[in-house]
C-alpha cells in the first residue's frame, strides 16, 4: 500500500505538459494520472474503505423513532348491566397517538459480526492488490509503446545512412559520368534505388506518427499533440530466473487470489453463523395517548421504558441455510485451484520470457558484431566503387547486408526490452 501512495503521490505533482519533449517517465506519471482503469480501481478501493466499519458489519446498535396519530370518526354502541349506563352515539370523534422510541443491539449470532468484519477488512488488501494490477499494467503498457515508437526511429536512423550511401552511389555516378565513365543504365538504377529508400523512410514516418497518436491515446491526452521523443533502448540484462521466480509472491494478482481465498473462507464462517441462534437486547421509550368523544373511556394514556430480550433460534427452513454453506466451500475450494493455475500460469510465463530474454541478448551479442562488420563492409566497397573496382550490384548487396543487419539489431534490443519490462511487471518490479 505504500508503494501504491508514493506512486500516487508522486503523480499528483505538478506534471506541465508544456514542453513537447517526452520522456518515458514522464508518460508513465501521466498514464498513471489520467488513466480511467485505474481511477475505477482507486474508487473499489474508496468503496472497500467506506464499508469497512463495524456498522456495516451489524456491531453497532441501531436506533429507531416511530411516531403515529390517528384521527377517526366513529360510531359507539356500549351496554352494561346498568342500562343506564348505555352509550349509542354516532360519528364520535376519536384520536389515537402513540410515540416510541427503541433501540436495539446484538449480542450474539454465532460469531458472523466478527467474520463480516474480517471479511471488509480483506476487501480493502485485495482493491490494493488489484490497484497496484492497474498501476503495474499501465505501467508496462505505456514503456512497451514508448519503446515501440524508440524502435522504429532506430529504422529511420537505418533508412537514413542507407539513402546517405545511395547518394554517394549517385554522386560517384554522376561523376563518372562527366568523365565519361557511366552509363545512364546505371544513373537510372541509382536514382531509382534512392527514391524508393526516400519512399519507404516516409512509410516509416507515418508508423512514428501513427505510433505517438497510439501512445497520446494510451496517456488520454489530445491525439494531435505534437510530441518528441528522443531516447534509446537501454536493456538491464543482469535480470535472473530465480529473483523473478522468487518475487512472483510480490505478484499483485496472486496477492489478490489468495486474499480471495481468505474472502471465502470467511464467506463460510458468516454463512455457518446463519444457523446459530441470535441474542439481541432492545429497550426504548414509549408513549401512547387515546381520546375519545364518548363511550367508556374517554382519555387513555401509558408511557415508559421498556427493556426486553429478543433470541431468535433457527430450526428449520428447507435446508436453505445447509445448502448456502455447501456452495461456500465449493467457493472457497475454487478459490483456491484458481490461485494455483494463475501461480502455474505465471510461473510458465516467467520461464518462457526468461527464455526470450536470455535468447534475444544472446543473439545482440552476434547483432551488434554483425552491424559493425557490415558498416565496414559498406564503406569499403563505397571506396572500391569509387576507384572502379567495385560494381552497383557489389554495393546494393552489401547495403543490403547492412540493412538487414540493422534492422534484426534493433528488433532484438526492443525484443529484450519487451521480455525485460514483462518479467518486471510479473516480479511487480515496475516503477515510475
Amino acid at each position: 500500500m505504500k508503494k501504491i501512495l508514493f506512486l500516487f503521490c508522486l503523480v499528483n505533482t505538478s506534471l506541465g505538459f508544456a514542453q513537447s519533449r517526452l520522456s518515458l517517465t514522464d508518460a508513465i506519471q501521466i498514464a498513471l494520472k489520467n488513466s480511467l482503469d485505474i481511477q475505477v480501481a482507486k474508487n473499489n478501493l474508496e468503496i472497500s474503505n467506506i464499508n469497512n466499519h463495524p456498522g456495516i458489519a451489524g456491531a453497532l446498535p441501531s436506533v429507531t423513532a416511530t411516531a403515529n396519530d390517528n384521527e377517526q370518526i366513529i360510531s359507539i354502541n356500549q351496554k352494561f348491566s346498568d342500562a343506564s349506563r348505555n352509550t349509542t352515539r354516532n360519528n364520535v370523534g376519536s384520536n389515537n397517538l402513540s410515540v416510541g422510541v427503541t433501540g436495539s443491539i446484538l449480542l450474539s449470532n454465532g460469531y458472523r459480526v466478527v467474520a463480516t468484519k474480517k471479511r471488509l477488512a480483506e476487501l480493502i488488501q485485495q482493491n490494493e492488490q488489484l490497484l497496484n494490477v492497474q498501476v503495474q499494467n499501465t505501467m508496462a503498457a505505456v514503456a512497451t509503446r514508448y519503446y515501440d515508437i524508440v524502435r522504429n526511429q532506430g529504422f529511420i536512423k537505418t533508412i537514413d545512412q542507407s539513402i546517405d550511401v545511395f547518394q554517394k552511389r549517385l554522386d560517384i555516378l554522376l561523376a563518372r559520368k562527366e568523365a565519361g565513365l557511366s552509363n545512364n543504365a546505371d544513373i537510372f538504377q541509382a536514382r531509382l534505388d534512392l527514391n524508393a529508400q526516400v519512399q519507404q523512410k516516409l512509410q516509416q514516418e507515418l508508423v512514428i506518427q501513427q505510433g505517438k497518436t497510439d501512445l497520446l491515446n494510451l496517456l488520454f491526452l489530445n491525439p494531435d499533440s505534437t510530441i518528441s521523443i528522443v531516447d534509446t533502448i537501454l536493456v538491464e540484462k543482469n535480470l535472473l530466473l530465480s529473483t523473478v521466480q522468487s518475487a512472483l509472491k510480490n505478484n499483485p494478482q496472486m496477492l489478490s487470489a489468495e486474499q480471495q481465498i481468505k474472502i471465502n473462507e470467511l464467506i463460510e464462517k458468516e454463512t455457518a453463523a446463519l444457523g446459530k441462534p441470535t441474542l439481541r437486547a432492545n429497550t426504548g421509550y414509549n408513549f401512547s395517548n387515546t381520546k375519545s368523544g364518548a363511550g367508556f373511556a374517554l382519555l387513555n394514556q401509558s408511557y415508559g421504558p421498556f427493556l426486553s430480550v429478543n433470541l431468535s433460534i433457527p430450526i428449520y427452513n428447507g435446508t436453505v441455510f445447509k445448502r448456502q454453506l455447501q456452495v461456500a466451500e465449493i467457493n472457497s475450494r475454487n478459490a483456491v485451484l484458481q490461485k494455483d493455475n494463475l501461480q502455474q500460469t505465471l510461473e510458465a510465463g516467467a520461464v518462457r520470457t526468461f527464455q526470450a530474454y536470455k535468447n534475444a541478448l544472446q543473439q545482440l551479442e552476434t547483432e551488434v558484431e554483425n552491424y559493425k562488420l557490415s558498416t565496414q563492409l559498406v564503406d569499403l566497397v563505397l571506396k572500391r566503387f569509387e576507384l572502379n573496382q567495385a560494381t552497383i550490384i557489389d554495393v546494393r548487396q552489401a547495403q543490403q547486408s547492412f540493412e538487414a543487419t540493422s534492422f534484426r539489431m534493433v528488433n532484438l534490443n526492443y525484443t529484450a526490452k519487451l521480455a525485460e519490462i514483462e518479467l518486471k511487471r510479473l516480479a511487480n518490479m515496475l516503477v515510475p
